[in-house]
């Protein structure tokens, strides 16, 4: 018979997941597996905690060092933008606030960083923090090119830190349930996954403006051409900009790749064949990202996997669940024996029994965190691999690149995901890397 405090800690974990209340039923059988799996207990006292510094002060970061904090005590705050890095130091009892990354990493006291720049700057700011010795968590994409993972993949088997990737619906109830069953087959035989993203900004021309006192602009840039400033491309629109990142292919792209690739098994590899069009077009002199694309990919095992922009709701041939900035959002897996849909705060199949039939003994059991910063501080202390590892990171963001690069081309492409190359085609291998503005290059900020 189950104990009062199992009952109560069942219950906990449900109301915790968001599935208290008539929301979608979790099978009882996945329910106790992953009340099975052992959770970080948070510190009891702020001398148990390691410090932690937040790079990139925006909305985001602060978020994630909020999420962090009960796990770590945040000591130092770094922005480019000044007001981002003074608001983030009073939000945090007094962090110290830098303006330059390295200064922070100097610190001996900081053996992990939080990375929440844009994504053009992940990269330099994680293979300074890795030579550093530092531990990080970083936000998603991993990366800005698919080069740039490559070198983060090599950095990190060559230092031995522990980086998680900021993909944290491998750590969601419903995205688990849903990779667990197809790696299962529980659908038969997989014929097509369907990956639905929200359009991204459409706009322009944006006119050029005087750069914001506080705001170190050429610092900001980095890697990325000298341009003048516009105010399009600051805050959460930098994503809509191709120099710094390709849209919602490579946002919302990044988390749900990511569970493609967990569900097909495919955490080292990749698509074979990818073929991209833009289905909107561009605005001259506006965002540089398509805001609306059709991606086909497919893998070896001949899964097909098609990733859209659409407003469609029989796209799925499932319901399309609306909240707010996930509309017309998620995943479809379709096999021989069904369905199921997955989006944040929902999973559903075709039949019942496909989601409440408990696995056999002998099923494959995924890596089951229960909260993602969690899972990242546990392994920092363990020294085990987290559930979204540099390799499983760039992996994922790399079916994003792939994706924009197909698109941008408008043609086919053949890759080869273990050389990761493409297949006879030199004019698709340029764009596997970028060119740096100096100084801010590998050579000048790694030595």
């Amino acid at each position: 018979m189950r104990s009062n405090r199992s009952r109560a800690t069942r219950r906990s974990f449900l109301k915790a997941a968001g599935f208290a209340g008539g929301m979608a039923a979790l099978p009882t059988w996945f329910v106790e597996q992953r009340l099975d799996a052992a959770d970080a207990e948070p510190p009891k006292s702020a001398n148990d905690k390691p410090n932690v510094a937040l790079i990139g002060c925006g909305g985001r970061g602060r978020t994630d060092a909020h999420e962090a904090s009960k796990y770590c005590n945040i000591v130092a705050v770094c922005d480019v933008y000044d007001p981002h890095a003074q608001g983030a130091s009073m939000e945090f009892g007094g962090a110290k606030p830098y303006h330059d990354f390295r200064n922070v990493l100097e610190r001996d006291d900081v053996p992990i960083i939080i990375n929440a720049t844009p994504d053009h700057w992940h990269t330099l700011v994680n293979l300074s923090a890795l030579k550093a010795g530092k531990d990080i968590y970083s936000e998603k994409p991993l990366t800005l090119t698919i080069d740039e993972g490559k070198r983060v993949v090599e950095a990190v088997k060559k230092t031995g830190r522990i980086l998680q990737t900021g993909t944290q619906q491998r750590s969601d109830v419903n995205f688990h349930l849903a990779a667990e069953l197809v790696r299962n087959n529980r659908l038969g035989k997989l014929r097509e996954v369907t990956v639905i993203l929200p359009a991204g900004l459409k706009g322009g021309p944006f006119a050029t403006k005087p750069v914001p006192e506080a705001l170190d602009w050429d610092f900001w840039l980095g890697q990325t051409p000298k341009v003048d400033f516009v105010t399009e491309r600051g805050d959460f629109r930098f994503r809509y900009w191709y120099e710094y990142s390709a849209g919602t292919m490579t946002d919302w792209g990044a988390h749900h790749n990511d569970i493609v690739q967990w569900a097909l098994g495919m955490d080292d590899s990749g698509p074979v064949t990818i073929e991209g069009k833009p289905t909107s077009d561009l605005v001259p002199g506006g965002y540089t990202a398509y805001s609306e694309y059709h991606i086909d990919y497919t893998y070896a095992n001949g899964v097909r996997s098609h990733v859209a922009t659409t407003t469609d709701d029989m796209w799925t041939g499932a319901p399309v669940h609306k909240g707010p900035g996930t509309e017309h959002n998620g995943i479809k897996f379709v096999g021989d024996d069904g369905w199921i849909w997955v989006t944040r705060g929902k999973i559903e199949a075709s039949k019942p029994e496909i989601l409440h039939d408990p696995l056999p003994s002998d099923a494959v059991r995924l890596q089951v965190s229960r909260d993602h910063k969690a899972n990242f501080f546990e392994c920092v202390r363990t020294r085990k691999q987290p559930i979204c590892p540099a390799e499983v990171g760039h992996r994922s963001a790399s079916v994003c690149h792939l994706g924009a690069i197909s698109t941008r081309l408008n043609r086919k492409l053949q890759w080869d995901p273990q050389r990761e190359q493409f297949v006879n085609d030199a004019e698709a291998d340029m764009w596997i890397a970028r060119e740096q503005r100096k100084p801010w290059t590998y050579e000048s900020l790694l030595g």
